[in-house]
């Protein structure tokens, strides 16, 4: 038994030592990284950026905009094929397919979507040995992650008219001390619900409103640990032990796409509601009151699609304004720290490569390494990495840059 364990953990420990310049590569388990902010720790980076990046290994995979996650040296991979939804592992050195695991998953796509495809737009999340799945069209599922046999499902189509938002489900749940945390539902009623991680038992729910496209961040503000989460028309924080209401403000959009998922910056939320622009919220304790209080407000930039990422006291993100602008702003006051010319595309998914750089990955198909700066914005180095559209987030991996374009994942190296 005592030689069992050794093997394990052995096994445990030599899963995560990826064949790219023999580093040991942190796991990238869920959205936008291991805490939700963009930020990558282990990049290996050059001193001077190649001309052209190296394709190792490319395969198709099927359409969607959910974003690889890694885990153990293993990449999940989450897609349609044909009319199946398929969860995909992979060798993260060579691509190798380990298992897949696809259900049958009917979807009518809203008008306005039939250019972005029936495939998932929600992120898996990987914990304690299992892989998390949020369908298109609302179906949770659970997965074990070594081997892909289905632990539980659960799907919504008793409690709600409509189980996706217009646009299709693109939320991507979080795990919390035991709890895998989404919002489901869709159109005009939905609810935040906490679920068991183990079996998928509902353990709370708040009902406040229908779904929205961004994704929840947990943090502690106020004294409380609560989920942060934009719903179909409003900016909302729940207590993350029991789903309890704490705050609420309004955030309207013309299309009900709120998209963009908060970012916590010392005591302050930063957040981008459309015809608002950009605001710095503290929440104040007021006797049994938490109140929400905006701090600063830059109308600068406003953000539609894309999520901000922070650096220091700099925050980074694409703005909507003059058909997308990346800028830079002042975390702690809010000032246009500057601005880069305009036209870059309709969203950008954006990392932060280790302090030193911010890589940008827009729906054009357009890697641009831009270095941190306070001052300016000048590419160091740009590359067409898919001649396809590319929506999901990229993800590093050492000296190697994962893309999903619309139908393929590849593995890129830098150097």
């Amino acid at each position: 038994m005592r030689v069992f364990r050794f093997w394990l953990s052995a096994l445990s420990i030599t899963a995560v030592v990826l064949l790219t310049s023999g580093s040991l590569i942190a796991d990238w388990p869920q959205w936008r990284g291991p805490n939700r902010d963009g930020k990558v720790t282990d990049a290996s980076l050059p001193q001077t950026w190649p001309k052209a990046l190296k394709e190792e290994w490319k395969i198709p995979v099927g359409i969607g905009h959910a974003s690889p996650v890694v885990a153990g040296g293993r990449i999940y991979i989450f897609a349609r094929q044909n009319d199946e939804e398929v969860l995909r592992c992979l060798d993260a050195a060579t691509g190798k397919e380990i298992w897949k695991s696809g259900q049958a998953i009917a979807y009518e796509m809203h008008p306005a979507a039939t250019g972005h495809g029936k495939g998932p737009k929600s992120t898996p999340v990987i914990s304690q040995g299992k892989v998390y799945t949020f369908g298109i069209s609302g179906v949770l599922s659970c997965h074990d992650a070594a081997t892909g046999k289905l632990k539980w499902r659960r799907e919504f189509s008793a409690q709600y008219p409509h189980t996706s938002p217009w646009f299709g489900t693109a939320m991507s749940p979080v795990v919390d001390n035991g709890l895998l945390i989404a919002h489901v539902g869709g159109q005009d009623k939905g609810a935040l619900t906490a679920f068991d991680s183990e079996t998928g038992e509902v353990k709370w729910s708040n009902d406040v409103d229908g779904p929205a496209y961004s994704s929840p961040m947990i943090v502690t503000l106020a004294g409380v640990r609560q989920i942060v989460n934009f719903t179909q028309k409003e900016l909302v924080g729940v207590e993350a032990a029991t789903g309890k209401l704490l705050w609420r403000l309004p955030a309207k959009s013309q299309y009900e796409e709120n998209s963009v998922t908060a970012v916590s910056y010392k005591d302050t939320l930063i957040v981008s509601r459309e015809g608002l622009g950009l605001s710095a919220l503290r929440l104040v304790k007021q006797g049994s009151e938490i109140v929400p209080q905006e701090i600063w407000n830059n109308k600068e930039n406003q953000m539609y699609l894309n999520s901000p990422v922070l650096q220091g006291n700099m925050l980074l993100g694409l703005s909507a304004l003059k058909k997308g602008q990346f800028f830079a702003i002042d975390a702690d006051t809010g000032k246009t720290l500057w601005q880069s010319p305009g036209r870059m595309g309709e969203n950008a998914a954006l990392l932060n490569l280790g302090d030193k750089f911010l890589l940008a990955l827009t729906n054009e198909a357009k890697l641009i390494v831009v270095p941190m700066s306070k001052t300016e914005y000048a590419a160091a180095a740009e590359y067409t990495v898919a001649m396809s559209p590319t929506w999901a987030h990229p993800v590093v991996l050492g000296n190697r840059i994962l893309i999903k374009d619309e139908t393929t994942l590849s593995s890129l190296k830098i150097q």
